[in-house]
């Protein structure tokens, strides 16, 4: 099967209107049991959205609190692995939209753990909106208290662990990847977990999604370009092949979600698709 990202329905939906809305891809909202990546990260997502769960000795990271619809099936994986939500010491975001950001307010209150997010992303979460759509209601969300802001480079350290925040802006003004360390197979591994750079629901012209669009998708797909992984993770599941991997885990074989060479192709795929995009919204223009 040719590998390829995800593409998002979202500029389908904002096209067709609330009642398209109502009909999210099943995936989506689907529970799924709780999946062991590495010996300290856990997916605890729904069978199409991401969350992944960080175990340290001083308590849980979660990153991502996708849809109001997921809360339920994160909250039941987190118990199902033997923690209580209150382990939950952090909540971090990769990006402030509505399904992956929908389910901090109801996480936020039933872990009692601080969220930490990026200054661009930051209004949007407080407001619960779609930044440049923010009269589209279908794209609003319930919103959430920031409790500290991060700047790109900025590290969350909680029980030994350590993660890193990198800006990477263009799919929202905040946009956050984070690496991190992963022992899978008994081996220390690069994780990096991508924000997203698809275009989605954005305007990149003539009437940009917010001012500087083009030139910080342009600046951050050089950035992630550059960057190195062993382990490529995303906030939807299709976007790096989560069911094919877990399908392919076998007690004692090597594990699939093991690859250096992802990071690029999926990257380089993406720039391609934004550039496309951005060309045919160029000549729409016209």
């Amino acid at each position: 099967m040719k590998k390829r990202l995800w593409v998002p329905i979202l500029a389908a939906v904002a096209l067709a209107g609330v009642a398209a809305a109502q009909a999210w891809p099943p995936a989506w909202i689907k529970p799924t049991a709780p999946v062991k990546v590495g010996d300290n990260l856990y997916y605890v997502g729904s069978e199409g959205l991401a969350a992944w769960l960080i175990v340290t000795p001083k308590g849980l990271i979660l990153i991502d609190g996708p849809m109001e619809q997921n809360v339920a099936g994160i909250e039941a994986n987190i118990k199902a692995l033997g923690f209580k939500l209150s382990d939950v010491e952090i909540l971090l975001n990769t990006h402030a939209h509505f399904d992956h950001a929908a389910g901090f307010a109801q996480l936020k209150q039933d872990t009692g753990a601080a969220l930490l997010a990026s200054a661009g992303d930051k209004p949007l979460l407080e407001k619960g909106v779609y930044p440049g759509s923010e009269d589209v209601a279908f794209l609003r969300f319930k919103p959430v208290k920031v409790d500290a802001v991060l700047k790109d480079r900025d590290t969350v350290t909680l029980g030994g662990m350590t993660l890193t925040a990198h800006l990477t802006p263009g799919h929202t003004p905040g946009c956050t990847t984070w690496t991190f360390p992963v022992k899978i197979d008994g081996v220390v591994r690069k994780a990096l977990l991508w924000c997203s750079t698809t275009v989605a629901a954005n305007r990149l012209t003539p009437n940009p999604q917010y001012p500087r669009i083009v030139a910080d998708y342009r600046a951050s797909f050089v950035r992630l370009a550059a960057m190195k992984a062993d382990v490529f993770l995303a906030p939807h599941a299709e976007q790096f092949g989560f069911a094919e991997k877990h399908a392919a885990m076998a007690p004692g074989g090597p594990s699939p979600f093991i690859d250096p060479t992802e990071l690029g192709r999926r990257i380089a795929d993406s720039r391609a698709a934004f550039e496309t995009e951005l060309a045919r919204q160029q000549g729409a223009a016209q």
